[in-house]
């Protein structure tokens, strides 16, 4: 049996909100993530994803490991938390990773970006995703300016 893939994401807060991208061409929301390289370390990968999908730059260090949780079927989410000094202005965030559609062009994984109460990101993201932020929601920062 296969050992399972690490996707690796970051959860932007501030303790009352979250950053989520919706996800070009589908009803679904979700965290920036995506798998790590080979030999790449996790909170790097997820740093150079959080970067890709939103041009936000964050150290490794400066991430909060949440940790390695079951996500898909042969996937697993190894999960941060980043409380920014200043929540970004989701109107400025621009998506630099692209899919491929099969007559070759491409599309941005995100179209848009919000921030949303948790309660509300929980009915936006799919199940799986849904399940693991309610799991580690009780474990996050809290930002300073509460």
């Amino acid at each position: 049996m296969n050992a399972p893939k690490t996707s690796c994401g970051v959860i932007v807060g501030d303790g009352e909100r979250i950053l989520l991208g919706h996800a070009t061409r589908s009803p679904r929301w979700d965290i920036p993530k995506g798998e790590a390289e080979p030999g790449e370390d996790f909170a790097a990968a997820a740093a150079r994803e959080l970067r890709e999908e939103t041009g936000l730059s964050v150290a490794p260090g400066e991430l909060a490991a949440l940790g390695v949780h079951p996500y898909l079927r042969g996937k697993d989410l190894a999960l941060f938390a980043w409380t920014p000094p200043v929540m970004p202005d989701p109107e400025a965030l621009v998506c630099s990773s692209t899919f491929a559609l099969p007559n070759g062009s491409a599309l941005p994984e995100f179209d848009r970006f919000g921030l949303f109460a948790w309660e509300e990101a929980l009915t936006r993201v799919g199940k799986n995703m849904a399940r693991i932020l309610a799991g580690v929601g009780r474990d996050m920062p809290k930002g300073a300016s509460r």
